[in-house]
């Protein structure tokens, strides 16, 4: 088997070297044909859009003339066709994949240096006579110190510069455009900075006379009304869409015959059962070629695309969720869907408020996946039906839902063994340490009510029940059991281990004298509620049921 080099980017450094690759070439014919002028692909971190973007800008620059033997051997070479095409284009990229800065300013400065660079691959440009002198003093004053107006508009003047130069309209590729829109949103700097690209995209892509075709990659598809307005001619393909369903990622017939060829064929299931499940279209069976090549090279099982982000901006969103959100995610690690309409185009400064932009935004990162549809008859509208996406992405979850109680990691661990115990004083004692500590975690930082605030904590802090003892309990919240619906169940997965129902209450002032009486009423509601039907219909005997009411009041825990 050939080499395989992890993590590089380049086409034409990987065929050079002739480290292992996976043809993608279809994906250049695909788009050619299409005969789109602005087409916008999204597909998850880790995907080959780098590496395709390198591959197009090989395949049709005239930068590349001459070096077919970049695409000897692969399916797009055996057309003569693309043969005569190869190297005969001027082409633009730019990537904004290491655009990220915790302020405005810093983006905007780090965008300015990436252009000024960008300028100087064409400072041949200087010597011809294809510029008048303002025009050179113009090219000349390009670098980190031109206002932000010289730099919004000074990809559509290169292209104005290059293709008087070579008499032919210029191809643009521009790789992880949303990256810096992501870093905006989690600075808090995301109405700041839409100005500048709404500038920057519009002169790009729709004002520009010198534009034969542009191709933009992103993991979302950032809303129209946000950074693309009056930018009618944009073809966009998201995870839904069919249109380049192959030309990202491994399809199961390419995995397979890679395994086959490492001398890895007994490991087929077991690598579907780790790293399959993405959907793009109506095509299934997609693999993550991050996981595959670390598996093909390390041949060992590992979370390597999970672990290859900080995971921050799905943390941010899920962590700070409201009560529904961190109710679907139970839902999603116990193995069941969530069926939603999609709002694919991601509005970030709404992403805090809108459940269906949450949900397209986990689609479109990869960490969900299309189980199924069902179609409204009447308005054609889809509902989807979601789930985790693989093992690797369920560990990522859990992973990260774990890290919400660093620092009270011991104190969280004590509680849970004092649960299990019947131990009230020691849960009380840990409880309140863990509460006190971890409030702010859930706290969505829009003041919430003191009722919303403990629910927020509460169904948090199941899903660290759910992650810290699914080997030993199911875990379930919010179902309907005898007359009500519970709050928490953890029902044991093994014989000698006690069943717990939980009931979390705020005081009411005006009908509870203290948390005392709380603790009380949650216990009188449980009673009454019959709660423990459904464990008694599993032949758990009664003597084996714990019952615990929490007290909130504020960031005051009662446990009795």
């Amino acid at each position: 088997m050939k080499t395989i080099s992890i993590g590089k980017q380049n086409f034409a450094s990987l065929r050079e070297q002739d480290y292992f690759y996976i043809d993608k070439t279809g994906f250049i014919k695909e788009w050619w044909e299409s005969g789109d002028e602005i087409t916008l692909i999204t597909r998850p971190r880790r995907f080959g859009k780098t590496l395709n973007m390198t591959m197009l800008e090989c395949f049709f620059s005239n930068a590349y003339a001459g070096r077919g033997e970049l695409f000897e051997g692969l399916s797009i070479w055996r057309e003569e066709k693309y043969r005569r095409l190869q190297g005969t284009c001027p082409v633009v990229f730019l990537s904004f994949a290491d655009v990220k800065a915790n302020t405005c300013s810093g983006v905007i400065f780090q965008m300015k240096n990436k252009i000024t660079a960008l300028y100087n691959q064409y400072d041949f440009l200087l010597d011809s006579d294809c510029l008048n002198p303002m025009e050179k003093a113009q090219f000349a004053g390009i670098s980190w110190q031109m206002d932000d107006e010289t730099a919004a508009t000074a990809l559509q003047t290169l292209m104005g510069y290059l293709s008087r130069y070579y008499g032919k309209k210029i191809i643009v590729l521009l790789d992880e455009y949303d990256t810096p829109m992501q870093e905006a949103y989690l600075g808090g700097y995301w109405t700041e900075l839409t100005s500048f690209f709404r500038i920057l995209f519009n002169a790009t892509l729709k004002t520009n006379p010198y534009l034969e075709r542009g191709l933009m990659t992103g993991i979302t598809r950032v809303s129209k009304e946000s950074v693309f307005s009056d930018l009618n001619n944009l073809k966009v393909v998201t995870t839904t869409s069919e249109s380049y369903a192959m030309a990202f990622g491994f399809t199961e017939e390419e995995v397979y015959g890679a395994l086959d060829e490492a001398g890895l064929s007994g490991e087929k299931e077991e690598v579907r059962f780790w790293y399959d499940g993405f959907t793009f279209g109506s095509c299934q069976d997609i693999y993550n070629p991050w996981s595959i090549t670390n598996f093909l090279k390390e041949k060992e099982y590992s979370p390597y695309w999970a672990d290859t982000s900080s995971n921050g901006l799905v943390d941010r969103l899920i962590r700070q969720g409201d009560v529904g959100v961190k109710q679907t995610m139970e839902e999603l690690l116990a193995g069941k869907a969530v069926c939603t309409q999609l709002d694919e185009q991601i509005v970030f400064d709404q992403l805090d408020g809108s459940v269906k932009a949450l949900w397209s935004m986990l689609l479109a990162s990869g960490y969900l996946k299309v189980a199924g549809y069902t179609k409204n008859l009447r308005t054609r509208q889809k509902v989807y039906e979601l789930k985790l996406t693989n093992f690797e992405v369920e560990l990522m979850f859990e992973k990260m839902i774990a890290a919400w109680f660093d620092g009270q990691n011991t104190r969280y661990q004590d509680f849970v063994k004092a649960l299990l115990k019947g131990n009230l004083e020691e849960m009380n004692y840990y409880m309140n340490k863990v509460a006190l500590a971890t409030f702010s975690t859930f706290d969505s930082g829009n003041q919430p009510s003191e009722q919303a605030e403990p629910e927020r904590f509460y169904h948090g802090f199941v899903l660290g029940l759910l992650v810290e003892r699914r080997d030993d309990y199911l875990v379930t919240s919010n179902r309907e059991s005898g007359l009500g619906r519970y709050d928490v169940v953890m029902k044991p997965l093994r014989r000698e281990l006690p069943a717990i129902v939980m009931e979390f209450k705020v005081r009411n002032p005006d009908k509870e004298a203290s948390l005392l009486d709380t603790v009380a009423a949650a216990h009188r509601q449980m009673q009454e509620k019959n709660y423990d039907a459904g464990l008694l219909a599993e032949g758990i005997a009664r003597e084996r049921i714990f019952h615990y009411g929490f007290a909130f009041q504020g960031k005051q825990v009662l446990i009795g």
